[in-house]
């Protein structure tokens, strides 16, 4: 029984290179972190994490116009103005809470 199979991709070259040094930080030869995907996938029976759209895209503010970035500006000063504020240690809670830190 043959001991290994080779797989053959096609990835952008600054992906491949960004997850190498990533992946060099943590010790992990390239060959043993896509190893360690496929038996991922085995063991779930399917990809290994969630994968869906956003169900909002981010702002991007840059993408605005003009009108647009004033009325997002004028929808902070009314939550500020009503109270609809977050302590720097909610927020930090907040994060927290949702990167499961």
């Amino acid at each position: 029984m043959q001991r290994t199979a080779n797989i053959y991709a096609r990835i952008e070259p600054d992906v491949k290179a960004r997850a190498e040094t990533v992946l060099g930080e943590l010790g992990i030869p390239l060959s043993n972190a896509i190893g360690m995907f496929l038996r991922q996938v085995v063991l779930h029976n399917g990809i290994p994490f969630e994968m869906k759209l956003p169900a909002k895209p981010p702002l991007c503010l840059g993408a605005l116009s003009k009108e647009e970035l004033d009325a997002e500006l004028q929808k902070g000063i009314d939550d500020f103005d009503a109270g609809r504020v977050y302590s720097a240690t909610e927020v930090r809670a907040e994060f927290q809470r949702g990167f499961n830190t």
